[in-house]
């Protein structure tokens, strides 16, 4: 029987034809983007939630003596149906939503929320799960099945399974909220984005762009039914405009405009949004028993406790702002060389830093541009998964996707097993939020005989091709593939057991390890000479050209390392608040980050009101994990320089100690397993010259 004529049955009637309730046909069983539309999201959600709790009500209500198999695998099996839409919805959500899938979301969101926590508050669930937590013979089972039964039974008691009835039914209200509240701070953010165009008709304003970014704002432009050259706030139009157009005042507006966003005390303002937010999770926490958020939270991280963070972000601050404060010198120094008269502005910053690098070595972001045509640089960094992990990608283009942007790879292994499928979503579009990520469509899981490999998606705001040229990134979009690529590298190789520890299910300050482990390629001269060729003449990148890319890295690395050391303080500020928070957001942000403050602060701008990481995403008291990851790739890469780049025993470690376990073992045995030894900060501090300059 198919799954929509089993909704059909459960509805009492006859059901239109669904084809996310229906066996995916496409290659692979691929998600069928062509046929899916918007008005079979909600039955799909509504059957998937029926069958999910059919499949829960079975497990609490086996009358047989609760076992690991019976009880904590079946669970973690349950809900299939729905796991299937959710991959489906939430994606697209993300990469191409629209005012009905927004709709959708605010609908489906608080019945997914009540849908977990009738899970979690079912007694007499939770009374098999407690059975078998406290009776497991936990020499018979294996690590993965030993982490997962420690999961699922931190997954109840972490989700209010041990309150009173009063006390669960306020966990209901709060927790409901908060998703509501999550999604609204992530709509206010994307409506503010799309909703801001500069628009130039003089010529003469777009003196120092480069002809590319020119070229681009006037198709922008004619896109949307303007006279002259049109610049948004997504990344590819407006970072090009912050490093080189020489009118201050339209840098000023560009910049204000991206600062402001969500602080405008208009329909999409976030301050109330934020308040509420904090205030809910620290209820939350303190409902359940822990002081703070962060307290709760980092019981569940690497870091462990809020004295270990701020002793990290203490450490990389004391480390790194003497060298920020002389780059800040320097900068200003090379603005007046260039007839400056003022003290640098928040808007100032990319130009001069700009110049300033130009001056040091002789290196501009646009001449790099040629060797970085988005089609080589794709098969370079297949090509680096290749080398490194014996895995090939092959485009498929009977696979459905859901924009002609998207892409689709069959991926392999290095014994030629289908490993999983790749999706490559690389340009921004008013449907797609602002940003990078990775994600999964479907995850990877093992039940008997059945193996299902996992369905992949990187999504990214990319320079496009114009009417003349290819799209040619600049050197930081290159790194922000490969950033992302190894996300999906850690997603695509996982073999796991059980869905929720493959892939990229892990504690939240080790999922960036691979990803940012990736990026130390960018810059090895044997890496480069794989792909980065002229778009136009063939000539590999010049050997002159990498040294200057070499010897830049390290280029305002203190001014970097203090504006992310500023997100995770405040972060941790907001997280860390052990009474009800009710004053001014704008305040609140400026004492938590000022000592990261080197530069005057624009009127009206704020970085939490549009701080998605933390607001609507999954870093809540976790973006400091960006920092503890710094810690990690640099460590793990100096074993690759030791040995070799594309050492194939250090890579086969790194392949079958870290990338293939997913959250199956705890990360730092996971690492010590990889390195030899627990991380130290080391490497970083010499990667990023805070021990010599």
């Amino acid at each position: 029987m198919l799954i929509s004529a089993a909704a059909a049955l459960l509805s009492g009637c006859e059901a239109p034809s669904n084809p996310l309730l229906e066996k995916f046909d496409a290659p692979f069983e691929a998600a069928p983007f062509d046929k899916i539309k918007t008005e079979h999201y909600l039955p799909a959600f509504r059957y998937g939630m029926e069958e999910g709790r059919r499949e829960i009500n079975a497990i609490a209500d086996n009358t047989d003596a609760p076992t690991f198999e019976n009880t904590i695998a079946a669970l973690d099996y349950s809900g299939a149906s729905l796991v299937r839409t959710e991959g489906v919805f939430f994606n697209l959500n993300e990469a191409e939503t629209s005012p009905e899938m927004q709709r959708i979301a605010q609908e489906v969101t608080p019945l997914l929320t009540e849908y977990s926590n009738d899970i979690t508050l079912n007694e007499k669930l939770f009374a098999r799960v407690k059975a078998v937590y406290d009776s497991a013979d936990r020499s018979a089972l294996s690590p993965e099945q030993t982490t997962l039964l420690e999961k699922t039974y931190k997954w109840f008691t972490r989700s209010g399974a041990g309150l009173s009835e009063a006390d669960k039914a306020k966990y209901r209200e709060l927790s409901s909220r908060l998703a509501t509240l999550k999604l609204s701070f992530k709509q206010n953010a994307l409506n503010e984005t799309n909703a801001y165009v500069l628009t130039v008709t003089d010529s003469s304003d777009l003196k120092g762009l480069p002809a590319l970014a020119v070229e681009q704002a006037k198709e922008t432009a004619k896109s949307k039914g303007l006279d002259g050259w049109a610049f948004t706030l997504h990344q590819p139009s407006y970072a090009p405009f912050m490093k080189y157009a020489e009118n201050r005042d339209l840098r000023k507006k560009l910049y204000t405009a991206a600062s402001v966003k969500g602080n405008q005390g208009n329909e999409n303002d976030n301050n109330e949004t934020i308040r509420e937010i904090v205030n809910i999770r620290l209820q939350t926490a303190q409902l359940l028993g822990y002081k703070t958020y962060a307290d709760y939270t980092l019981e569940e991280r690497m870091a462990q406790n809020t004295a270990n963070v701020n002793q990290l972000l203490n450490e990389l601050l004391t480390a790194s702002k003497p060298f920020a404060q002389k780059e800040i010198a320097e900068v200003q120094a090379c603005a007046e060389r260039h007839g400056a008269s003022f003290a640098l502005q928040p808007y100032d910053w990319s130009f001069y830093a700009e110049k300033l690098r130009e001056e040091k070595y002789s290196l501009d972001d646009e001449a790099l541009r040629p060797y970085y045509k988005l089609d080589n640089v794709l098969k370079g960094v297949f090509g680096l998964a290749e080398r490194l992990y014996g895995v090939t990608f092959k485009e498929n283009k009977e696979i459905p996707v859901y924009h002609p942007d998207v892409k689709a790879y069959e991926v392999y292994g290095k014994n030629g097993e289908f490993l999983a499928l790749y999706y490559a979503d690389l340009h921004p579009r008013e449907g797609k939020r602002s940003g990078a990520w990775m994600n999964d469509i479907r995850p990877q899981l093992r039940r008997g005989e059945h193996v299902q490999r996992p369905h992949i998606i990187n999504v990214c705001n990319l320079t496009k091709p114009t009417g003349s040229k290819p799209a040619l990134l600049t050197f930081a979009e290159a790194n922000t593939i490969l950033h992302e690529f190894g996300h999906a590298l850690h997603g695509m190789l996982t073999d796991c057991t059980y869905p929720s520890l493959s892939g990229t299910s892990v504690y939240r300050d080790f999922v960036e390890l691979p990803s940012q482990l990736m990026e130390n390629w960018g810059t090895e001269k044997e890496f480069l000479d794989m792909f980065a060729v002229h778009y136009e003449t063939g000539e590999k990148i010049p050997a002159a050209l990498i040294e200057k890319i070499i010897a830049s890295q390290t280029y305002l690395a203190g001014y970097s390392s203090l504006r992310q050391l500023s997100f995770g303080m405040l972060d941790m500020a907001y997280h860390t608040i052990d009474a009800s928070f009710t004053g001014s957001v704008a305040d609140f942000e400026q004492s938590a980050i000022a000592a990261t403050l080197l530069l005057p602060t624009v009127e009206g701008a704020s970085l939490s009101t549009s701080f998605g990481h933390i607001f609507s995403g999954g870093y809540a008291a976790g973006y400091y994990s960006y920092k503890w990851s710094e810690v990690l790739d640099a460590d793990a890469f100096s074993v690759f320089k030791k040995n070799g780049i594309f050492d194939s025993a250090t890579a086969n470690s790194f392949l079958t100690n870290i990338l293939t376990k997913g959250g199956s073992e705890h990360p730092l045995v996971l690492y010590k397993r990889f390195r030899g030894q627990a991380p130290t900060i080391d490497a970083l501090l010499q990667r990023e010259g805070f021990t010599k300059r």
